[in-house]
């Protein structure tokens, strides 16, 4: 059963993201927000343990985050979504799991 991992706290504050990382499935995605969406900067772990995420996992992020944290050079599997975009993710899995 897919799930559609939800993940909002910075990478650098705590083990979410490594938690999260070794729980996902195939089928599975991970939706980076707040400030997770610092994953993504370059020349860090945390953005290379995403860019060795296996092809069948999906990475996502909301735009809205990462355009206000003024990131560029993003993964280019990455897919930014906005909160429509958001909503339609939680619909398309059938579990979603919020790493609070």
């Amino acid at each position: 059963m897919s799930t559609l991992h939800l993940l909002s706290h910075s990478p650098f504050a705590d083990s979410r993201l490594a938690s999260c990382l070794h729980l996902l499935g195939a089928g599975d995605a991970l939706l980076l927000s707040g400030d997770a969406v610092y994953a993504l900067q370059t020349s860090t772990a945390q953005r290379q343990a995403l860019e060795l995420m296996p092809d069948g996992i999906g990475l996502f992020a909301l735009e809205e985050d990462v355009t206000a944290r003024g990131l560029a050079d993003l993964p280019g599997r990455l897919q930014l979504v906005d909160y429509p975009g958001f909503v339609e993710l939680c619909c398309r899995y059938a579990r979603t799991n919020a790493w609070l």
